[in-house]
């Protein structure tokens, strides 16, 4: 049985479980969101769905330096108790993240948080480039989509893939720490630094910098 898109958005928002999580459960449910569910909550992947509504106001900000100050991320995810807040899985969690931000360097957490306008616009451009690229009218409206899901999985930190292990994306990671926890935890807000950006570079002349050392 073909395992779609929509079946796997349909278990994801019942479970809040990762995508390629639910999609492997659906695969092995035949299709059966009822018995895909089962599949996840045996594999405790499915307790963060019951933790959803609950509050998250304790945590933690993290301060990640990259070696030789060239980068710098401010994180902060937040936990329901300080106790959780200070639990050892749970900091290094916190600076995983924090590393894989300052390595990937996302636009936003989540899809929910791209505004239609910023997605309309990529789907023009997108479209504009596939039409430059002499492909087909009848299946460029497809190719735009798959586009679309890359800009998601290159823009929006949920739906990257772990740095550390590239089989799951982070809101799968995210959901396992959940489960381990066993509290409602979110990745509440983030700031990344790099040296010099968005400054103009200095671009010197090197012949006529070793003219003026000469004649000094």
């Amino acid at each position: 049985m073909e395992i779609t898109a929509t079946m796997v958005k349909e278990l994801r928002d019942v479970t809040s479980a990762g995508m390629m999580e639910c999609k492997k459960a659906l695969t092995e449910a035949e299709g059966n969101v009822d018995k895909a569910v089962d599949i996840l909550r045996e594999r405790g992947l499915a307790a963060a769905a019951k933790k959803a509504g609950r509050i998250a106001s304790e945590g933690i900000v993290e301060a990640y330096i990259h070696s030789g100050g060239r980068i710098g991320v401010l994180l902060e995810v937040n936990c329901e108790t300080d106790f959780v807040a200070k639990n050892e899985k749970f900091l290094s969690f916190v600076k995983d993240i924090a590393m894989h931000i300052a390595a990937t360097n996302p636009t936003y957490i989540s899809k929910d948080e791209v505004s239609a306008e910023v997605i309309e616009k990529e789907r023009e451009i997108l479209k504009i480039q596939a039409l430059n690229e002499g492909k087909p009218e009848k299946i460029i409206e497809k190719m735009v989509d798959g586009r679309i899901s890359k800009f998601y999985e290159e823009n929006c930190l949920l739906e990257q893939f772990f740095i550390k292990d590239p089989d799951k994306r982070i809101i799968d990671v995210l959901n396992g720490m959940i489960a381990t926890i066993g509290e409602k935890i979110s990745i509440r807000r983030f700031t990344r630094y790099e040296r010099g950006e968005g400054l103009a570079k200095k671009n010197e002349n090197f012949a006529e910098e070793v003219a003026k050392q000469l004649n000094k």
